[in-house]
């Protein structure tokens, strides 16, 4: 089938990352900006062997929870793909990929999903953004990667974001990457929803065992987890590889809380060597990559009684509970929307030490 050849497709569901699926002649094709139950026309843009993709060129039969976009960029930008879903059927659809993911990739039977937390605010509520300026131009890279769509405001992020926006767009920079961020953030990762982060802590301090003597807290950042868990464990002990961070962490600590600077994979063992199994928790916040395998299998060696993976990847999520499932049975997989109106989901999930 040529390249921009038209099709009516029905959309029957929505893929990880955002699009909408479909098939035609046998073939999948994934098409932007639509939702399940629709009938779109669509062009083909790119073929493979297994699958194609294909642009949206109309909405020939909408579904009930299709809106207006909030963003006049919306379909240029490439920040956002759900902007013309109802937030409710946002959530419904990220908790079923969530758990389809788990179901496919992780191979794992029985899913302990509960319901997914929704955000406070579904706009306005990024504390940070990256801008690009080129070319006289200030604003995001386009659905391409290369295009650069020319901004004055975005909507999911929070009025001191914006008000800084207005103001690089009005001072006279060098051509290059911004990062621009409410008061307080460091050179190191922190999550950028400050609402749902909240729902987030609380949700593991209600979570955690109580009565355990260490909590080891790995890819600690700047100790977002262990310092509201201090209260709890007699001993804290967090790990990561981002000297600031480490340094931030160190700042104020309680007599019983220590920050390892490096590598989880380098520390976890000696940490845990010297610790009753038994009565340790271990608190897990990886990249989006997940685990490195040598972690892995050190948690699987050490059989701590609990492990909490907090993931903003279903995918390698699920390829790790795979492994850690060897030892550990999966108790609750809580799916939190840390994004709206992105692809993008948070999820806890909490294992516990068969036997």
């Amino acid at each position: 089938m040529p390249a921009d050849t038209p099709l009516t497709l029905q959309i029957h569901d929505i893929a990880f990352g955002g699009k909408g699926v479909a098939r035609h002649d046998g073939k999948v094709f994934f098409v932007p900006f639509t939702i399940p139950g629709e009938t779109v026309t669509a062009r083909v843009v790119r073929q493979k062997k297994n699958f194609g993709e294909a642009g949206l060129v109309s909405v020939d039969a909408a579904s009930p929870d299709r809106t207006a976009p909030e963003c006049p960029y919306f379909q240029r930008c490439g920040g956002c793909s759900y902007q013309h879903i109802a937030y409710p059927r946002q959530l419904a659809i990220k908790a079923a990929q969530v758990e389809q993911t788990l179901l496919r990739v992780g191979k794992i039977e029985h899913i302990p999903m509960r319901p997914i937390i929704a955000a406070p605010r579904p706009f306005g509520y990024r504390n940070r953004i990256r801008v690009h300026v080129a070319g006289g131009v200030t604003g995001f890279y386009a659905q391409d990667g290369r295009t650069l769509v020319d901004v004055e405001q975005c909507v999911i992020a929070a009025p001191v974001v914006n008000k800084a926006l207005r103001d690089l767009r009005h001072a006279i920079v060098r051509e290059g990457d911004y990062a621009l961020r409410a008061k307080g953030g460091g050179p190191y990762f922190e999550q950028t929803n400050p609402d749902v982060t909240r729902e987030l802590l609380a949700l593991v301090e209600a979570t955690v065992r109580r009565g355990q003597a260490l909590l080891v807290d790995a890819y600690c950042g700047a100790g977002l987890f262990a310092k509201k868990l201090t209260g709890i464990f007699g001993q804290v002990v967090g790990i990561e590889e981002n000297a600031s961070a480490i340094e931030k962490a160190r700042r104020s600590t309680e007599p019983h809380e220590h920050y390892i600077h490096g590598d989880v994979s380098a520390h976890l063992a000696d940490i845990l060597a010297a610790h009753d199994a038994a009565r340790t928790t271990v608190l897990l916040d990886p990249p989006a990559t997940g685990l490195d395998a040598r972690v892995t299998d050190l948690l699987l060696a050490a059989a701590p009684a609990e492990i909490l993976y907090v993931s903003c990847n279903p995918a390698t999520l699920a390829r790790d509970l795979a492994a850690l499932c060897r030892s550990y049975a999966l108790t609750a997989v809580t799916p939190l929307d840390m994004f709206p109106q992105t692809a993008e989901i948070e999820v806890l999930a909490h294992l516990e030490k068969c036997g």
